[in-house]
């Protein structure tokens, strides 16, 4: 499904260069949950833009399903991105819409009509919890409920794969504990799902495929892994 053959991203700064990514071979195969571990600044980040398609990778080739990323031009990336749902962890929610209008707003972009809004929308609330809350707007929501305010959006087009970004950092054990059980729900029930964390503890309570990043390389790949801190 996603597939990184001879990956090297490199940044080119004035007079010199920064090798973010080097030599990167990956296959995350369909409905698979992938905890992609590093410490900031190991080159998780860039991974996930070149598969996103927000950067090109100097050398090397980037796969989504039928998609060429790296061959995709302007035109052509938010066909790629409506197959992705990302989840940040600063949440990225609209302040001045409410939760409902966060979540429905994806769907307007995606060009969906105002009664499959309307029918959608209430639903992927419901499956995070935050019916009730439809109506509030993000500053009367916790950091937990913005989260799920943000997976509710980023799982309303039905997309292949979720990309959760560092979702938990900003949330407390509690909090990170919930959202971690909603999105192997959401790989339980078919989605790809590939998690970016530098929480150790995080990781080996899923025990799930582990794929450790250090200087911009893969330095382990373990389907039934655990964080070694190394």
């Amino acid at each position: 499904m996603i597939i990184f053959q001879n990956v090297t991203k490199i940044y080119k700064m004035d007079d010199h260069e920064t090798v973010a990514v080097e030599d990167i071979n990956l296959h995350i195969h369909q409905k698979e949950f992938v905890s992609m571990v590093g410490k900031s600044g190991a080159g998780k980040s860039t991974l996930i833009k070149l598969l996103t398609g927000e950067e090109k990778p100097t050398k090397g080739k980037v796969s989504f399903g039928s998609y060429n990323v790296n061959k995709l031009k302007p035109n052509e990336l938010p066909f790629l991105r409506r197959k992705m749902g990302v989840i940040f962890q600063d949440f990225r929610l609209l302040p001045n819409k409410n939760a409902y209008e966060n979540v429905a707003f994806a769907l307007e972009v995606a060009g969906r009509t105002q009664q499959e809004i309307m029918e959608f929308v209430p639903q992927a609330l419901e499956m995070v919890g935050l019916k009730d809350k439809m109506r509030n707007f993000p500053r009367e929501l916790s950091g937990g409920e913005k989260q799920r305010v943000a997976i509710a959006r980023a799982m309303i087009n039905h997309p292949d794969v979720i990309i959760a970004d560092e979702p938990t950092g900003n949330l407390d054990p509690v909090n990170t504990w919930e959202i971690l059980k909603l999105l192997l729900k959401i790989n339980e029930l078919g989605t790809t799902v590939i998690l970016t964390t530098h929480n150790k503890d995080i990781v080996n309570s899923i025990n799930k495929r582990v794929i450790s990043v250090e200087d911009g390389r893969v330095i382990r790949d373990e389907e039934e892994g655990k964080y070694i801190l190394v």
